[in-house]
């Protein structure tokens, strides 16, 4: 039986790729901070085994305890999925960093440590799939959570250049907006951005899992989506840039406007 380990296998993107894998055969091992939501998640995918493998990935010796479960060879992993992330709006100068030192730990320093953990032990047996939750952030200009992601994509095609011949792939998966509880718990009021940008959790992880056995190195989700990064990757930066400003300028608005009860 196959195995598949799940960060932030609780919620949301996490939650919904661990529905999706289990329905395909694969074990898990669901990687998360709070025991209840992992103890529920079991619960609900009692169909498959299920290990739970409590862990916050800013504390470096939880990332450790979760090497050394992708590094043990009694118990292969063959596939890894690096979901376990959130939002940043800290202003590139606010003398308070924390939440910048935080994303770093979570979404960069960790998602490297525990790819190249799981590489490892794919390569030698020869196959494998490595899937990293990147964002359409990543191609515009909007702060550190823009630069944090940029910076995974860019590591996930440089960890694909690595194992080229290997039977090991990597996926970075490059969503847009999605119906999950990440946009309110990054504080951002769903009423401010157009319904046709919304994509769902479930076609977005299905396609997303289409795309790493076809070994696609990068996978946007949605026609929209991919005709929007089309320009993003094509127009001029200065362009970029100012639709970026502009984005920010409509988060900054709709933050401060007093709640009306407006679109879920």
């Amino acid at each position: 039986m196959a195995t598949a380990l799940v960060t932030g296998g609780t919620s949301g993107i996490g939650a919904e790729f661990a529905r999706s894998l289990a329905a395909r055969g694969y074990d898990l091992v669901l990687v998360a901070r709070d025991q209840e939501r992992l103890a529920g998640m079991a619960s609900e995918l009692s169909a498959v085994h299920v290990e739970l493998l409590p862990a916050d990935l800013a504390d470096r010796a939880d990332v450790a305890r979760v090497v050394a479960r992708l590094e043990d060879a009694a118990r292969p992993v063959d596939v890894l999925v690096n979901n376990a992330g959130f939002g940043i709006h800290t202003s590139l100068v606010d003398p308070d960093l924390e939440r910048i030192d935080l994303g770093w730990e979570v979404m960069q320093r960790a998602v490297l440590v525990l790819s190249a953990a799981a590489a490892r032990g794919m390569r030698e047996r020869g196959h494998g799939r490595i899937i990293q939750v990147s964002s359409t952030a990543g191609f515009i200009t909007l702060g550190a959570y823009s630069a944090a992601k940029a910076w995974l994509t860019s590591i996930s095609e440089a960890l694909s250049n690595e194992l080229v011949g290997t039977g090991v792939t990597v996926t970075a998966l490059c969503p847009g907006w999605v119906h999950t509880e990440f946009h309110a718990r990054a504080g951002i009021r769903k009423s401010s951005i157009p319904d046709f940008l919304w994509l769902q959790p479930g076609p977005l992880v299905e396609k997303s899992l289409r795309d790493a056995e076809k070994g696609r190195v990068i996978s946007i989700p949605s026609v929209r989506y991919g005709v929007l990064i089309w320009f993003a990757r094509h127009l001029p930066k200065g362009v970029i840039r100012r639709i970026s400003r502009s984005i920010s300028s409509a988060r900054s608005a709709a933050a401060a406007a007093p709640a009306t009860g407006g679109r879920a």
